[in-house]
Order: structure tokens, then sequence, then C-alpha cells
């Protein structure tokens, strides 16, 4: 596909299949990534048992805009401005979640919830079609350092395990930088594609 012209029709055959609860890698601002529906279950257990992921992961939900962000974590007037200043961009807020969050997709003990808005044409425009976050997570395997960069690669070794491979060529290594904001103050959590200094 495309990265900077995606074909309209190829976009809305992905966003049916993921409505249809498929599970595909897809590409980001940072690195390609696993994306379900929201409501998934069988996706967030595709995406653990593909990672070996335990209860304590935070997954993401990605999202088309700030609008959108907005109904599904609790943002005090500080942190929106902090947060609206960096996106889109490569980074993953972790903030409390609201109602609209499903509870398996809430840290257990914490009730937060990872969120982030992709700079990604690819990404933009199937958030666009579904009208709805994707639940999301690094495409990066147990073992290893770094995620897969090309979609080929990903095609080759994942596509017994996944419904399909939204292929837009190379994407980078780099995981997206993670701020917690849970605690009313920046914390960074990991060093990523993001510029870190500014919550520093």
């Amino acid at each position: 596909m495309h990265p900077d012209n995606p074909q309209a029709r190829t976009i809305g055959q992905i966003a049916d299949s993921i409505r249809a609860d498929a599970l595909v890698a897809y590409p980001t601002d940072s690195c390609y990534a696993l994306g379900c529906r929201l409501g998934s279950r069988d996706g967030i257990d595709r995406i653990r048992t593909i990672r070996k992921l335990d209860d304590r992961h935070h997954f993401t939900l990605v999202c088309q805009d700030f609008s959108q962000l907005g109904q599904f974590v609790r943002i005090d007037n500080d942190v929106f401005r902090a947060i609206k200043a960096s996106t889109p961009g490569s980074y993953t807020f972790i903030l409390p979640a609201t109602k609209e969050v499903p509870r398996m997709l809430q840290h257990a003990k914490k009730k937060t919830v990872g969120v982030r808005i992709p700079d990604h044409v690819v990404t933009q425009a199937l958030l666009a079609e579904l009208g709805e976050p994707l639940l999301s997570s690094t495409l990066l395997l147990p073992g290893e350092e770094e995620p897969m960069t090309q979609g080929w690669e990903i095609k080759d070794l994942l596509d017994h395990v996944l419904d399909g491979v939204v292929d837009s060529g190379d994407c980078g290594t780099e995981p997206t930088t993670v701020i917690d904001f849970s605690g009313g103050e920046a914390e960074v959590v990991r060093h990523g594609a993001g510029d870190p200094a500014r919550f520093e």
C-alpha cells in the first residue's frame, strides 16, 4: 500500500475485516503494530499469545484525533496542554480510563489505559474509516530487541497467526515513547521514537 496515498477501497476492505474481528499488522509513525477492534476479546487473546504478554501489559488505544482520545481517558487542563502539544506523534500516554474503555483493556489495579494519536497517513486513513480507535500493541516478538520493519517480513513469519498485513514498506524500529500521567505528573517509562525532553 502506498505510504502517502493509500487506496480508499483497500482501506475500506481492511476496516471491514477489523470490524469482523480480524487481527492485523499495520504501520505507524514509530514501527509496525498489531491491531484489532476495540472490544475484541479474541484479538486481545491472540496478541497476548503472539507476544507472550502477561495480564499487567498495557494495551494502547490508537485514536484518530484528540476529540476521540478524550472519550476514553480523563485529562486535566495541564496534562491536556502537554499532550496536545505532542500529538499527533510517536508517543503513548498512560492515563486514567473512562467507563468507555472495556475493563479487559484497563490495567487491573490502576484502571489506566494507554492512548496515542499517530502521525502516519495510512493509519489515519484506517482510523477515519473505522470511526473508532484500534486496540493496539507494538509488534515486538518475544526475545527480540527490535520490531520487524518490513511488511513482507511480517507476512512471511506471522501469516499463520494474523488475518492480514497492511504493508506500506519500511516502518522504522523504534516503538513509541511512553509517558505515564496516571499519577498527575509526567513520568517517562520508555524512551522511544518521540523526543522525551519536554516531559523530563
